[in-house]
């Protein structure tokens, strides 16, 4: 069955906002005197409500936190990083093979719609998704669940093997895979080391490594 659509996660892939998360939440916990323990921050790579940074670090300091201004500060120090980012190598020709073959486009996040647009218009490229699926904070619905993957393939039109999903990291090659599409994994800094391998079904360090025509010439 020809290929007729790419499926692009959003957070890390399409743009790597995973490092200036993570980064925006170091210098909280910094700031009161701690270490933001990666291994439990891998926990809520790619889904919602993975862990509770938040009740983590009230139990390291002993007290509850003003959480209003200590997280708009975290998020203004986290948006500051991300205005230099633009989208990862590999990409713009993606997205541009997807439009000379008549393929069609989509987000499938489990990140919310309003973070998504933001990005997506301060890079110029609102425009051309034929579908943008999102959990908007609704951990019954993200990834590593399959749902946000089967409403994108029912948005569509297509059936899973009619599809290919590009994702950073487990969960969220874990959801593409339950929901039955092939995955292409692309970790980034901070899911190199997290098992994307053990879960997509081709790993490449970056998009510009796999030529579209090459990749969907597997598929032919």
């Amino acid at each position: 069955m020809p290929v007729r659509a790419f499926l692009f996660d959003f957070d890390g892939l399409l743009l790597d906002t995973e490092t200036a998360s993570r980064a925006g939440w170091q210098w909280l916990y910094r700031a009161h005197g701690h270490e933001l323990p990666l291994d439990k921050w891998a926990l809520m790579v790619g889904t919602v409500e993975g862990w509770d940074p938040w009740g983590h670090l009230e139990e390291l300091v002993g007290n509850p936190l003003d959480r209003e201004p200590l997280n708009e500060r975290r998020r203004v120090h986290e948006l500051s990083l991300l205005d230099a980012e633009e989208l990862r190598p590999g990409i713009l020709e993606y997205l541009d093979a997807a439009e000379r073959h008549g393929l069609k486009r989509a987000i499938v996040s489990s990140a919310s719609r309003a973070w998504i647009d933001m990005h997506l218009e301060r890079l110029e490229r609102a425009v051309g998704w034929d579908a943008i699926v999102t959990a908007d904070h609704d951990p019954e619905r993200a990834k590593p669940r399959p749902t946000l993957y089967l409403e994108a393939l029912d948005a569509l039109g297509l059936a899973p093997e009619e599809a290919i999903a590009f994702e950073d990291s487990p969960n969220g090659a874990k959801a593409a895979k339950a929901a039955g599409v092939y995955v292409v994994g692309i970790p980034n800094d901070v899911t190199r080391d997290l098992g994307l391998a053990d879960a997509a079904d081709t790993v490449v360090d970056s998009l510009a490594e796999l030529p579209p025509d090459e990749l969907l010439a597997r598929f032919a």
